[in-house]
This record gives C-alpha cells, structure tokens and sequence, in this order.
C-alpha cells in the first residue's frame, strides 16, 4: 500500500480554522498530489502521492489566514500507528488516537486523569485513549486538547484506513 495521510489539526466549519474541504483537496492537488480525498470536514487527507506538510501549511496560512499543525503518515508509518492499541474496537466513538509528531508521550502525568473506566497507552507517534464512558466526560482529553497532537476516534481512523486502501 502507498500514499501518505495528513491529519490537520483546529480545521473547523466555521469561524477561527475554517477551511473547505475542496480547498484543501485543491491546494494538495496544486502542490503534486495526484487527486488527493478527504473525510469530513476536519482535516483529514488521503494523497496518492506525498506532498511536504510544511508547504501545505504554508498555503494554508497564505490563503485563509491560519497555520494549522499537520501530522504526515506515509502509509507504512499509518498502519503502524493504527495497529499499536490494544483496545475494543466495538464502540468505535469510545476509543481515541491523539497523534502527534515526535517520541511517545510520557502518560505518566495523564493517569491521575484517568476516569473510572478509562485506559491510556502510549506508542510512537500516537497515544491511545479509550474512554467507554464517552470523551466529553474525559479529564484526559481536555487536558490533551491544550497538547500538540490532532485526535481522530475509531470512526474516522477506519474511515481514512478505507481511503488509503482504495487509492
């Protein structure tokens, strides 16, 4: 399997972040793509083939204002990341990956957070936050929002697994 994934972080559909999703499409499309996909509308991207994440912020900034943070995953790099939890899948909202750009994160600070019913590991360039109760609820993930990492639950990671495969 080839192609690359980007997940932008602080895209929204309105006010501060915003970004349409056919923009973004274009402007990957601009810098060598090859017909790039997207998932909703919050910065995930899907590209046959590699761009530079720094020139895509760099666009994006010029364009609309704003420098998101991106997270690039060749496709090798993705299937890694995505297969290091080991936790349920069955309740795909309940199960978070926060990725981020560099060593694992140190959970040790986040476990006093821990609810009741949540668990916490983390990998290279992603940590795992499984929150069965629901992530609004979430102590962790609050704390993690104010962190240099971009979340995806399970939905959404099956969801750009399926664009990947398809290019």
């Amino acid at each position: 399997m080839s192609g690359q994934v980007l997940l932008l972080r602080g895209i929204n559909v309105g006010g501060h972040g915003k970004l349409p999703m056919a923009d973004l499409r274009a402007l990957l499309d601009t810098l060598g793509a090859g017909g790039a996909r997207t998932y909703l509308q919050s910065g995930n991207a899907v590209c046959p083939e590699p761009v530079e994440p720094g020139a895509v912020a760099d666009q994006i900034e010029a364009n609309h204002g704003f420098r998101p943070m991106i997270v690039s995953l060749d496709a090798a790099q993705w299937q890694t990341r995505i297969a290091s939890h080991s936790f349920p899948t069955d309740a795909p909202k309940a199960l978070h990956g926060f990725f981020h750009v560099g060593p694992p994160l140190d959970p040790a600070p986040l476990s006093p957070l821990l609810g009741e019913t949540e668990q916490l590991s983390s990998q290279p360039g992603v940590l795992w936050l499984h929150t069965p109760e629901g992530i609004g609820r979430s102590r962790v993930a609050a704390k993690l929002s104010r962190a240099p990492v971009t979340a995806r639950n399970w939905n959404t990671i099956a969801a750009i697994s399926a664009l990947l495969e398809g290019l």
